[in-house]
């Protein structure tokens, strides 16, 4: 029995030749994985990705003149739609990866295991991406709210469904999901966050808290006018006095 013919038409993007030829090695490793080009500057990675639409780009970061993030937010100006892996020396940047809506982030030097499970997050966005699907840029209206959410965590984006999300705290300019007995951190203000969760799942309690709705045991006062949510796992959140309101529209009072 034959092996299925590769699926996913890909181009590499680094500065180092050594750089490239070692993912080219592990990409031949990889079956669902058909090589398409290469570029070292991001000049040339543009031209290319333009001119041969890969469904995935493997991206360094750190390149001269314009720089992987430039190449990827450049390529969203194109009314173009790869998937966008970023290969890179340096943790610092997953957050504006993030930002750009990355598949993932790896870490040099890659191993052919974690490229795998990155083509697997590939595989399924693809899967999820209708042949029919528009370009970036398109006149047709973005989903209202948001779904997911990829949060950096060590060397990795990881996929958050926006139900698994028990709430939400402010920390100065990043904000914690909390999900089940885990916490990640993201890069995002608390008002942009709250304009892109379905306000039929969450309710904003404090300027530093947002609460998933189903996660609300109950409403309780200390007698002096102070109310407090009481989570399911045991948590209480101070409600402020801004968005009282919204706690009152809850309970339909």
């Amino acid at each position: 029995m034959s092996l299925p013919a590769p699926t996913i038409r890909t181009m590499i993007v680094d500065d180092e030749p050594l750089a490239v030829e070692r993912l080219q090695m592990l990409c031949a490793r990889e079956p669902r994985i058909a090589l398409v080009g290469t570029a070292t500057d991001g000049e040339a990675a543009l031209r290319l990705i333009e001119g041969l639409k890969p469904d995935l780009v493997m991206l360094d970061i750190a390149m001269p003149l314009l720089d992987g993030i430039g190449v990827a937010r450049a390529v969203g100006r194109m009314g173009l739609r790869p998937a966008v892996i970023f290969v890179t020396a340096f943790e610092g940047f997953a957050v504006e990866a993030f930002d750009l809506a990355a598949i993932d982030y790896m870490l040099k030097p890659v191993a052919h295991d974690r490229l795998t499970r990155a083509i697997d997050r590939v595989e399924t966005a693809l899967r999820h991406q209708s042949p029919d699907d528009a370009p970036a840029v398109s006149n047709e209206p973005a989903p209202e709210w948001a779904d997911e959410f990829w949060v950096p965590h060590r060397s990795e984006l990881i996929r958050i469904a926006a139900d698994q999300i028990d709430r939400i705290e402010a920390e100065r300019d990043y904000m914690r999901l909390h999900v089940g007995g885990h916490s990640y951190l993201l890069h995002q203000t608390i008002s942009s966050l709250e304009e892109r969760l379905d306000p039929q799942q969450f309710v904003r309690l404090h300027r530093s808290h947002i609460v998933r709705r189903d996660h609300i045991a109950r409403l309780r006062h200390d007698g002096s006018g102070v109310w407090f949510a009481a989570l399911v796992d045991t948590t209480e959140i101070r409600i402020g006095r801004t968005f009282l309101a919204n706690a009152r529209a809850m309970t339909g009072r």
